[in-house]
């Protein structure tokens, strides 16, 4: 775990100086802006760097010894963690569920890298964890220009929902029981997978709530749009008045 210790203080040094950086590119912006575009390039990044470990580089089954790239794209990512987190710290922009995901991300990462083994199914949950988070920051950043209420923004959340949904409520599920079955990983792992997975269903209500709000938005001024233009059929797509 020490002889790690300077990437992940590199990583952290690395976001730090890509916000900076940002924040004097982007003067006009405000500070959540320059982080959330720092938060974007780590998903893509991460992302890909853990999708080549999990379904590339491997080894599976899991409770496996790391391998140096499992530790790399852990440190990385702890990095970014430690970032993000004392970021939302300083400037108050999270609840407590994030600021709860944020801190059992780290200590998971921690765990991993100290035990010396299960990188490969920690990194199958970063990837899981991140792989929406570029949709997530495109849906911020739309609503922030404007042009959120468009159909761009619903392929967006249609495309944000589906991946959350499938892979990390469907996919983690899977891995969730295999998990907790085996007899090979070490207690603080399956306790962490409980954190996680418990988190993972948070979000998933809250999301669903969001689903429901939406719909029954679209829905009423579907309606309204009806009583503007009274004189449309729209179940037989004619106009009435044409008869």
């Amino acid at each position: 775990m020490l002889e790690l210790l300077p990437w992940v203080l590199g990583s952290l040094l690395g976001w730090l100086s890509l916000y900076l950086l940002l924040c004097g590119a982007f003067r006009a912006r405000g500070a959540e802006w320059n982080c959330r575009l720092v938060t974007l390039s780590h998903g893509v990044i991460i992302v890909l760097l853990t999708a080549y470990v999990v379904f590339i580089d491997g080894p599976w089954p899991s409770h496996t010894q790391n391998t140096v790239l499992q530790e790399r794209a852990l440190s990385v990512c702890l990095g970014y963690f430690f970032f993000d987190l004392s970021w939302c710290v300083l400037h108050r922009s999270e609840g407590p569920v994030m600021m709860t995901h944020h801190g059992a991300s780290i200590a998971a990462i921690a765990v991993t890298l100290w035990l010396g083994s299960s990188g490969c199914e920690t990194c199958g949950v970063v990837f899981g964890s991140e792989l929406t988070n570029p949709l997530l920051q495109a849906r911020w950043f739309l609503r922030h220009a404007g042009r959120y209420d468009s159909l761009l923004g619903d392929a967006v959340d249609v495309a944000f929902i589906s991946l959350f949904a499938g892979v990390r409520v469907g996919v983690g599920s899977v891995m969730f029981y295999r998990q907790l079955t085996s007899p090979r990983p070490a207690l603080v792992m399956k306790l962490g997978g409980v954190v996680m997975y418990a988190l993972a269903w948070v979000f998933m209500v809250d999301i669903a709530r969001f689903c429901f709000k939406k719909s029954k938005g679209k829905y009423r001024r579907w309606k309204e749009r009806l009583k503007l233009f009274p004189f449309f059929d729209v179940t037989s797509c004619r106009c009435p008045i044409r008869k």
